[in-house]
């Protein structure tokens, strides 16, 4: 599978990854898919220690055991829990983030994490903190690279001013094509590569899409329209592909976007979003015909 840079690291992260939110409790099926996952090229794992409230951190590092040094693991940071106690809160202060990625590293089975994200964040966040918490991380040689989960544009401007990071995850799907609006370029103009999340929009960009599809719509597109849409685009554009990988292949076509992590929770899905990385990239005819069959997204809010 065709590895990408992450930003201006050393880490080589496979252009599909695996997103770990949407597998398993069961160890040994997580175990499973990780190692088919891993067999079939995927070297690029995300996970994070509010899944499952820390079970997910944990049953990937069981899957891992033995097999560090074929990963790049990414992890995330900022949503406040506790172990025993219900619900969590945000807090990206230096104390946390530093106590947190203890007990990541202990739920991982760890001694370094490749690449540490902060779960979130506003411009109300004390960022020079967080930022100062991360680089101490670094220069400790507990984590290799940071880089924020973030969908705000100005959140966003504000770590690429005053910060070292490598990445930023974001939202982004043919549904979904807020950060082509400014995001996507900007990033790409300062060597920070997008982990883009939600690629398949949460099934309904794939063959059974429009069993998915209900009443409450998605972000400004109505039931009616996500049939039309998901109807339009199996006929006229994926055609020898599935809609899913027409998705993924679409989302890797920006150069600023260095992997895309589908979610998989069985071997179907997750075959079928390793299969999207085999295909050519799409002509500049299929994306013109995907864009004009959706919307352009923009930014409500969060500039």
């Amino acid at each position: 599978m065709k590895k990408n840079r992450l930003g201006t690291s050393d880490l080589y992260v496979s252009e599909v990854g695996l997103g770990a939110m949407s597998l398993p409790e069961n160890e040994k099926d997580v175990t499973y898919l990780v190692d088919k996952a891993l067999d079939q090229g995927i070297n690029f794992i995300d996970t994070a220690d509010l899944y499952y409230f820390g079970r997910n951190e944990t049953t990937i590092g069981k899957a891992l055991k033995g097999k560090r040094d074929q990963v790049i693991l990414a992890t995330k940071v900022g949503n406040h829990w506790e172990e025993g106690k219900e619900g969590w809160f945000w807090d990206p202060s230096k104390a946390y983030i530093k106590d947190a990625v203890k007990q990541s590293l202990r739920r991982l089975n760890v001694d370094y994490i490749d690449l540490y994200q902060l779960h979130g964040g506003t411009l109300d966040d004390p960022i020079d903190e967080t930022i100062e918490a991360f680089e101490e991380l670094k220069a400790e040689g507990v984590i290799r690279y940071y880089g924020i989960s973030s969908i705000r544009p100005n959140v966003i401007r504000e770590y690429i001013k005053k910060s070292s990071i490598v990445s930023v995850m974001m939202q982004y799907s043919i549904l979904d094509r807020r950060p082509e609006e400014t995001v996507l370029d900007l990033l790409h103009e300062h060597q920070i590569s997008v982990i883009a999340r939600g690629p398949v929009a949460k099934g309904l960009l794939s063959d059974h899409g429009l069993t998915k599809v209900s009443d409450q719509g998605y972000l400004d597109y109505s039931k009616e329209d996500l049939a039309t849409i998901i109807t339009q685009l199996k006929k006229d554009v994926a055609k020898e592909r599935s809609l899913s990988e027409l998705a993924i292949r679409y989302v890797l076509t920006h150069p600023a976007v260095a992997v895309a992590i589908p979610g998989a929770s069985k071997e179907s899905q997750l075959l079928a979003n390793i299969h999207a990385s085999e295909f050519p990239s799409l002509t500049s005819e299929e994306i013109k015909a995907i864009q004009q069959i959706t919307k352009a997204n923009v930014y409500a809010a969060h500039r």
